[in-house]
């Protein structure tokens, strides 16, 4: 590992968001493709980061982000997608993944990484304007899992809720 991967390394352990590969650039004055190279080394050298929308995160620091993290089972149609990230980020949740079990792969996930309506609106905005790219749900009739964070179990139960009422999430 040279010195510009461990400040790499060194940079994302530190951060609460992820940081994308166009602001590590900027700061070691390389470009946007030399990071993302740098960043494959040191998965290969065994380093969990995690490739996001906004940037990349190590693997599990998401605990260090909410004091909670819990995992809702969901089912809803295309019309519902924008209506089930609202409730999550306007009752003080953050979307951090979707997963599905596919059939033929097993486990699924794609980090989403979604905590305000801006977050929202920009991922539906891509979801939107990417031709033929459909959410993952897509792929099991919309059944999919989300882990999300919050402040506490109180709040990720008053989530659950909501989605529940209004026919999104199943709650045991």
């Amino acid at each position: 590992m040279n010195s510009r991967q461990s400040q790499i390394l060194e940079i994302l352990k530190k951060s609460d968001r992820p940081v994308s590969a166009s602001a590590l650039a900027d700061r070691f004055g390389v470009s946007r493709q030399s990071i993302v190279g740098d960043i494959a080394l040191l998965r290969a050298g065994g380093e969990q980061i995690t490739a996001t929308a906004r940037g990349y995160l190590l693997e599990g620091s998401e605990r260090g982000f909410w004091p909670y993290v819990g995992t809702a089972a969901c089912r809803h149609t295309s019309e519902q997608l924008t209506d089930e990230l609202y409730t999550v980020v306007d009752l003080g949740g953050t979307v951090i993944d979707v997963s599905i079990d596919h059939p033929i792969y097993g486990e699924l996930t794609g980090r989403l990484d979604i905590s305000s309506r801006y977050d929202a609106d920009v991922f539906l905005q891509r979801v939107a304007e990417e031709d033929g790219a459909l959410p993952i749900s897509t792929l099991t009739g919309g059944f999919h899992l989300h882990r999300i964070g919050c402040r506490d179990r109180a709040t990720f139960e008053r989530i659950l809720s909501a989605l529940a009422e209004k026919g999104i999430a199943k709650v045991s």
